[in-house]
């Protein structure tokens, strides 16, 4: 698979940024409006609807336009790992149906004197088969600009 890694310092407390990065609210607000998300549903790993914090066993279903003119694209992912030890942290969310053969999106945090450093590693896979695995380390041309965008709106709404 292919892998894309890009990190960021937000002069934000830890606390406050792994509290955005837990909730739909976060993932809304750091998505590019250009793509068109729409989260449709969040389950919690309960069967709860819309829980507070995205636990391990949360499932989100979204759907994306991207430039509201492309075909909508359907997306289920799931987080499969969610930890925090102090002043570290991490959660995955997997692709579990979607445009990608594969994604696993790793996000983690760490404090770091007055702030906090995020980290977001994404492997991927185009579909495809062997032509999409040849293609997809370019899958770097559409994720930096969004990357770029969502550590960008990070510092925004976080930094004092």
């Amino acid at each position: 698979m292919a892998t894309y890694h890009r990190e960021t310092h937000v002069r934000a407390s830890f606390e406050d940024v792994w509290e955005f990065h837990a909730t739909t609210d976060g993932l809304e607000a750091l998505t590019p409006s250009f793509l068109g998300l729409t989260v449709e549903s969040v389950t919690g790993p309960d069967g709860e609807p819309d829980p507070e914090v995205l636990a391990a066993g949360s499932r989100i279903e979204m759907s994306m336009r991207p430039l509201g003119v492309a075909p909508q694209q359907r997306w289920t992912s799931v987080i499969t790992h969610r930890e925090r030890d102090g002043d570290t942290g991490s959660f995955r969310d997997e692709m579990v149906d979607g445009p990608f053969t594969e994604w696993e999106h790793t996000h983690r945090f760490r404090a770091d004197g007055d702030g906090t450093v995020v980290s977001d590693t994404v492997r991927y896979e185009f579909p495809g088969g062997p032509a999409g695995r040849l293609v997809s380390p370019l899958g770097v041309v559409g994720f930096e600009p969004m990357f770029r965008y969502r550590h960008r709106r990070t510092r925004q709404l976080l930094e004092d």
